[in-house]
C-alpha cells in the first residue's frame, strides 16, 4: 500500500516530534489522524484533525475512530528527570501504550511504529551503540524502564496478536515546536537574554538529531514498513557532541554575552552515546541532512521572534506529548 493512500493515527500530535511528523505526512497526501491531551498551537490543519481526548482513559480511548492502517504512538511524559522526580509520570507511560496496543488489537489494527528513545542503552561504557546493544541492567532512569517495557509489549502484542511493528529509536532530537526546558530551546531562550547557561555534566556527549532528520526518519519507516518491519532502528546522527560545546555554538551564533556554569549530571540520565546509525541507512535509506551548526542555526531563527511565549508557555508546559 502506498503511503498516501493510508489512513495513519498520530498520538502526541501536538507535541514537537508529533506535529513535524503530521505535517510531512500532510504533505504527502497522506489521511492523518492526531490525539493529544491539548490542541494543536503550531498548525492550523493538523489542530483541525486532532482530537483531544486523554489516552489514560481507556473509555477516551474507545472514542477514537475505528479504521485505521497504522497508529504512530509518541504520545509519552518525556522529561527523563521529571519522571525520576515523580514515577507516577512512568505509569502514564505504560497505561498509554497498553490502551493504544488494546485499541489497535480490538479493532484489528496490523500496524504499529513505537517511538523509543537512546535511553535503553544506559551508561554502559560504550559511546557508540547499535540497535543490539540495549539490556535492562543498564536501565537509568523510570523513563528508561518505560521505553525498554514498552519495546518488550509491542514485541508481544506482535507474537500474540499479529500486529507488525517498527520501533524507532530517537536522541535529543531538537528544533522548531518545543516549549519545553529541554537543553537546546532552553540554551537559546537564555542565550537571546544574556543569561548565565547551566550545563548538567560537562563532559556529557550526546547525539544530536534536528526535528525534520527526525521526521524524515519516522516517513522512511512507514513508507517501507513491509521491508523494516519487526524491526528497531536508532534515528540519529551518529556524531556525538558535549553539552558544553552545543552551549558554545549557541553563545557563539546569538552574539550572547551569557556565561557557562557547571554542575553535576542529573540522576538517571545518559551521560555518553552516539547512534550507530548504518541499519537505518541499509533499510531505510535514511541520510540525516542538517548537521550540528546548520540544526542549532535554524533552531535560533524560530525562537528569536518566540522567546516571550516561550518563556510565559515554559512553566505550565505540558508534557504528555512527544
Amino acid at each position: 500500500m502506498e503511503l498516501s493512500d493510508s489512513r495513519i493515527l498520530v498520538t502526541g500530535s501536538s507535541g514537537t516530534i508529533g506535529n513535524c511528523l503530521c505535517e510531512a505526512l500532510l504533505e504527502r497526501n497522506v489521511d492523518v489522524v492526531g490525539v493529544d491531551i491539548r490542541p494543536n498551537r503550531w498548525n492550523e490543519e493538523v489542530n483541525r484533525r486532532t482530537i483531544n481526548i486523554d489516552l489514560r482513559n481507556p473509555e477516551d480511548v474507545k472514542k477514537l475512530p475505528k479504521e485505521f492502517d497504522l497508529v504512530v504512538h509518541f504520545a509519552a511524559n518525556a522529561r527523563v528527570f521529571k519522571l525520576v522526580e515523580n514515577p507516577d509520570l512512568a505509569k502514564d507511560n505504560f497505561l498509554i501504550l497498553y490502551n493504544i496496543l488494546e485499541f489497535a488489537r480490538q479493532n484489528n489494527i496490523k500496524r504499529i511504529l513505537f517511538a523509543s528513545s537512546r535511553e535503553v542503552y544506559g551508561n554502559s561504557g560504550y559511546i557508540i551503540h547499535s540497535e543490539e546493544e540495549a539490556f535492562v541492567k543498564n536501565c537509568e532512569s523510570s523513563y528508561t524502564a518505560t521505553k525498554i517495557a514498552g519495546e518488550a509489549l509491542v514485541h508481544a502484542y506482535e507474537q500474540c496478536y499479529g500486529i507488525e511493528y517498527v520501533i524507532v529509536r530517537f536522541s535529543n532530537v531538537y528544533g522548531r515546536y518545543d516549549y519545553t526546558d529541554r537543553v537546546v530551546p532552553l540554551f537559546i531562550s537564555k542565550a537571546l537574554k544574556n543569561e548565565d547557561i547551566h550545563v548538567y555534566g560537562r563532559d556529557k556527549i550526546l547525539d544530536f538529531t534536528y526535528i525534520e532528520d527526525c521526521a524524515d526518519g519516522v516517513v522512511k519507516s512507514l513508507e517501507l514498513f513491509e521491508t523494516s518491519k519487526n524491526e528497531v532502528y536508532n534515528i540519529a546522527t551518529q556524531k556525538g557532541y558535549s553539552i558544553e560545546k552545543v552551549a558554545q555554538l549557541i553563545i557563539e551564533l546569538t552574539g550572547s554575552k551569557s556565561k557557562i556554569f557547571y554542575e553535576t549530571n542529573r540522576t538517571g540520565e545518559v551521560c555518553r552515546f552516539i547512534a550507530d546509525i548504518s541499519k537505518a541507512k541499509a533499510v531505510l535509506n535514511y541520510s540525516p541532512q542538517n548537521d550540528l551548526m546548520t540544526g542549532i542555526n535554524k533552531t535560533i531563527e524560530w525562537y528569536s521572534p518566540r522567546i516571550e511565549e516561550y518563556e510565559k508557555e515554559l512553566s505550565k508546559a505540558d508534557i504528555i506529548s512527544s
